[in-house]
C-alpha cells in the first residue's frame, strides 16, 4: 500500500520527520518498502492563465499564447493540442529549472520569441507519461508557486503490509498505529450523519447471512455525475495509486483509502426491485466493469437484484449496473464479508482488485454506516443530490463477536524477557483501541472490530513488544544450561568420515528421497518401497531404501555428458518398511567409476580394478565384520575398461543384520544385470565361493556404456570369511 505523508498528517502530525517516521512504522511491523517525492524537483514555476492563442506564422503545430502569471504576462510558444484561452496551467518562467536538468531560457521558434515554458504533469516530474498540459481548475490564484498550490513538498510512502494487518490498508488504520506509538489523539475530518431529505429506501435480503452478515445502503436522488472531480481529490487518489475517474467512482475509491471499506454505486435506474446478497447460480453470467463476461460457479456471492445478477461481491461491479453521464439516481452500498468466503474467489477468476484485497484480509464490521455517512457527505458536496435514509440488513446470529482474550502477567516475562510495569500493558492495550479488565494475575482483553489477527494470548503479548518498542528491549545475553552429548569412541562422526572421502577426491552428492521404482526394485528387489500419494512424476513415485538409486543416476547423468571419471558419495536417509511402520535410517553410499588417477599426459590409462589404498578405506583381512564396517566391492562387468565401485553402510551400527544383501546392476538398457550374492544362512563349503559374480545378461560384445556394481552394507556375527572377500573399515 501507497499513501501520501501530507494525508496521513491531516489525521494526526507527529513531531518526527519523514525518514523517522517510516523507520518508527518499519520498526512497529509496517515494513516501509519506498519513500519517494510526489514530484521531482523544480523551481520558477507558477500558475499561470492563457489570455490568447493565435497559431504560429510558420508552423501548422505551434500555437503563440499570451500568458498572464500575476505580475506580467508572457508570450510563449507552445504545441500542446489542448491549450485554450481561459485554460489556467503551469507556467516556466525564464531562469526555471525543471526535471532532468532543463533550464528555462528566452528562445526563438521558427521565428517567434518565447519568453517559457507552459508545463504538463510529466515536465513536473509528477507522472511518467502525460498528454497535453496540466489543466488546473479555474479558481486556481495565478502568480503563486504551483509547489504551493498542489502542495508538492510531500513524500509518497509505500508499505509491506503483511496479510494479518489489513486494518493497515487505510489511512484511519495507520494513523491509529501512529497515534498509538507516539501518545497523540488522532483527529480525522468530521463524519457526522447526514439527515435524510427524501424517504425513498431500497429493500435488502440477505440469502447469504454466513457470507455477508451486514450490508447498508442508501438512495441518493439527483446526483450531477458530470461534476467535476476536486484537484484535491484527484491529488490525494493519485499519491495513493489511483486515478480520476468520475466523480462518484473517486469518492468511493477516496472512502476505500481513507477508511478501509470499500464501496460501490449502483445506477438506481438499472436495479429492478429489491437488493439480494446470495450465491450464484451454477453458469450466471455477468459483464463486469472492466469489460469481461465471467460464468460465475455456485460458491461466488453476488450482489444481485430481484432478476439478475448486479457485481460480484467484495471484487467488482457489473458493467450494466454501473454508473454513466446519463445516471440521476444511485443506490449506494457498503457491506461487510466475512473474509473466508472471498478468500480466493478473485484470483480464481483471474482477478484481483482493492476492494477484494481488503475483504479477503478483513475490515471493519463495525464501520459501514461511518463509510457510507463519509461517502454521503462527499457526494452532497461535489455533485449534489437528495440523501434517503441509510437501510441497514444484519444477520445478528453471523455478526462477528470479539472474545475476550486472557493475559497473564508471569507469562509476558516469560515471552519477552523483559517485566512491563502493569500500568504500561493496560495503557499500551488501551491506546489500540482494546477494553481492558484488571483480573487476578493479568488482565482480560477485548480486541477492537478492525483487529482480526488478535484471538490468543501470544496475540496481545506481540502488541506490547511492537509498541514498547524493539529498540527498547535490554540487551542479555541468553544463558541455558547444556549437558554434552556422550560421544563413543566405536563411532564415526558424520563430519570426519565426509572429510576423509573428499580427501580422497570424492565429491558429496545431495540426490532426491523419491527415486524411479523400476530402478529400485533391481538395485533392492526385498523391499516394498513406500509409494508417494502425489508424486511429482512416475520417475519420482516412490521412497529410496537405498541411497544408490539416487547415485546411479547421478552417475548416469554425468557419463551422458562425457564426464567418465566420477567419484560421489552421499550421507542421507533411507526408508525401510517395518514392523511398526517406515524406519528411517541414516546411511553412507559412495560410487566410483572410471579410471585411477585423472587423464593427463602423464598418467596412464589404468581402469579401477580394486580398492587400492589411494582410498580412505584400507582392506585388512577379519575373521568378522565388525560394528562401524563398511563393505566395498567392484567388478568389471564384462568390459575390461569400464568398472565401477560402490559403498554402502549404516552410520549408527548398532544392529547385526543377517540378509542376503550384496546387490550389483547395471540399470542402463544395453549393459548387464548381476548379482553379487554372499552366503551369510550357512558356512560356505570349500567348492563355493562365499562371494559369486553372476551375469544373468551376458552381451556379445562389450557394452557401450559402464555398467555399474553395487554392495550394500552387510554385518555379520560369528561368520568365517573365505579367502577372496574382505572386510574394509574406515582408519
Amino acid at each position: 500500500m501507497q499513501f501520501s505523508e501530507k494525508w496521513l498528517r491531516e489525521w494526526i502530525n507527529p513531531a518526527l520527520g519523514t525518514e523517522a517516521l517510516g523507520h518508527q512504522l518499519t520498526m512497529a511491523g509496517l515494513e516501509v518498502d519506498d519513500i519517494a517525492p510526489v514530484a521531482a524537483s523544480f523551481a520558477n514555476v507558477v500558475v499561470g492563465e492563457v489570455l490568447e492563442v493565435v497559431p504560429h506564422p510558420d508552423a501548422d503545430k505551434l500555437r503563440v499564447t499570451k500568458v498572464g502569471i500575476g505580475s506580467e504576462t508572457l508570450q510563449i510558444v507552445c504545441g500542446a493540442a489542448n491549450v485554450r484561452a481561459g485554460l489556467r496551467v503551469p507556467v516556466a518562467t525564464i531562469g526555471a529549472e525543471l526535471p532532468g536538468g532543463l533550464r528555462i531560457k528566452q528562445a526563438k521558434l521558427r521565428g517567434v520569441e518565447s519568453f517559457g515554458m507552459l508545463c504538463s504533469a510529466s515536465e513536473l516530474g509528477m507522472v511518467d507519461k502525460a498528454d497535453g498540459l496540466m489543466e488546473l481548475p479555474a479558481d486556481a490564484p495565478v502568480g503563486v508557486d504551483i509547489r504551493d498550490y498542489l502542495q508538492l513538498d510531500d513524500s509518497i510512502i509505500e508499505l509491506g503490509i503483511t496479510p494479518n494487518r489489513g486494518d493497515c490498508l487505510s489511512i484511519r488504520g495507520l494513523a491509529r498505529e501512529v497515534g498509538v506509538l507516539n501518545r497523540l489523539p488522532v483527529q480525522g475530518p468530521a463524519m457526522a450523519a447526514i439527515a435524510p431529505t427524501i424517504g425513498d429506501a431500497l429493500a435488502v435480503v440477505l440469502k447469504a447471512p454466513e457470507a455477508c452478515p451486514v450490508y447498508a445502503g442508501r438512495i441518493i436522488r439527483n446526483v450531477n455525475v458530470r461534476a467535476e472531480t476536486p484537484l484535491w481529490m484527484v491529488e490525494k487518489l493519485r499519491r495513493c495509486g489511483m486515478r480520476s475517474i468520475s466523480p462518484v467512482v473517486d469518492i468511493t475509491n477516496f472512502v476505500l483509502i481513507e477508511l478501509g471499506q470499500p464501496m460501490h454505486a449502483f445506477d438506481l435506474a438499472k436495479v429492478r426491485g429489491v437488493i439480494v446478497v446470495r450465491l450464484a447460480n451454477e453458469g450466471e453470467r455477468l459483464e463486469l466493469l472492466d469489460g469481461q463476461t465471467v460464468s460465475l460457479r455456485a460458491d461466488t456471492l453476488v450482489i444481485a437484484d430481484s432478476e439478475k445478477a448486479l457485481a460480484m461481491a467484495g471484487v467488482m461491479g457489473g458493467q450494466e449496473s454501473a454508473v454513466s453521464d446519463d445516471t440521476q439516481d444511485i443506490f449506494l452500498e457498503c457491506a461487510f464479508f466475512a473474509p473466508l468466503a472471498l478468500v480466493g474467489r478473485a484470483r480464481s477468476y483471474g482477478l484481483h482488485t482493492d476492494s477484494s484485497h481488503r475483504f479477503e484480509r478483513g475490515v471493519d464490521f463495525a464501520g459501514q454506516t461511518v463509510a457510507i455517512e463519509r461517502a454521503t457527505a462527499l457526494i452532497l458536496e461535489i455533485c449534489g443530490g437528495q440523501p434517503g435514509p441509510v437501510t441497514v440488513a444484519r444477520a445478528e446470529g453471523h455478526v462477528p463477536v470479539r472474545s475476550p482474550v486472557t493475559l497473564r502477567e508471569a507469562r509476558i516475562g516469560q515471552v519477552l524477557g523483559l517485566a512491563l510495569p502493569a500500568s504500561d500493558v493496560a495503557d499500551i492495550l488501551a491506546r489500540l483501541g482494546m477494553v481492558v479488565s484488571q483480573m487476578q494475575g493479568g488482565w482480560q482483553v477485548v480486541p477492537p472490530s478492525w483487529r482480526f489477527d488478535i484471538a490468543i494470548e501470544v496475540d496481545l503479548i506481540e502488541e506490547l513488544a511492537r509498541i514498547h518498542g524493539y529498540d527498547n528491549f535490554p540487551k542479555v545475553v541468553p544463558q541455558a544450561a547444556l549437558r554434552l552429548a556422550p560421544q563413543t569412541e566405536t563411532r564415526l562422526a558424520d563430519s570426519r568420515v565426509k572429510r576423509l572421502l573428499v580427501d580422497q577426491g570424492f565429491q558429496e552428492a545431495i540426490t532426491m528421497s523419491f527415486v524411479e521404482p523400476g530402478l529400485l526394485m533391481r538395485l533392492d528387489p526385498e523391499h516394498q518401497p513406500l509409494v508417494l500419494a502425489n508424486p511429482i512424476s512416475a520417475d519420482l513415485s516412490v521412497m529410496r531404501t537405498t541411497l544408490w538409486a539416487g547415485l546411479l543416476k547421478a552417475v548416469q547423468y554425468n557419463q551422458n555428458r562425457q564426464q567418465s571419471r566420477v567419484r560421489l558419495f552421499e550421507v542421507g536417509l533411507r526408508f525401510v518398511p517395518g514392523k511398526n511402520g517406515l524406519v528411517q535410517e541414516r546411511m553412507l553410499a559412495g560410487v566410483a567409476c572410471g579410471t585411477v588417477l585423472p587423464e593427463l599426459w602423464s598418467n596412464s590409462k589404468k581402469a579401477l580394478r580394486q580398492l587400492s589404498t589411494r582410498l580412505c578405506i584400507r582392506a585388512r583381512r577379519r575373521r568378522s565384520l565388525r560394528k562401524g564396517a563398511i563393505w566395498g566391492g567392484w567388478a568389471n562387468c564384462i568390459h575390461a575398461w569400464k568398472a565401477i565401485w560402490a559403498l554402502s553402510a549404516r552410520f549408527t551400527c548398532l544392529k547385526y543384520a543377517s540378509t542376503d544383501c550384496l546387490r550389483a546392476a547395471c540399470p542402463w538398457p544395453g549393459s548387464c544385470l548381476a548379482s553379487l550374492r554372499s552366503g551369510v544362512t550357512s558356512p560356505c563349503s570349500p567348492a563355493d565361493s562365499c562371494l559369486r559374480l553372476t551375469c544373468l545378461q551376458p552381451l556379445a560384445k562389450p557394452p557401450a556404456r559402464n555398467c555399474a556394481i553395487a554392495a550394500s552394507s552387510m554385518f555379520m556375527k560369528g561368520r568365517e570369511w573365505r579367502k577372496g572377500s574382505a572386510a574394509w573399515r574406515l582408519e
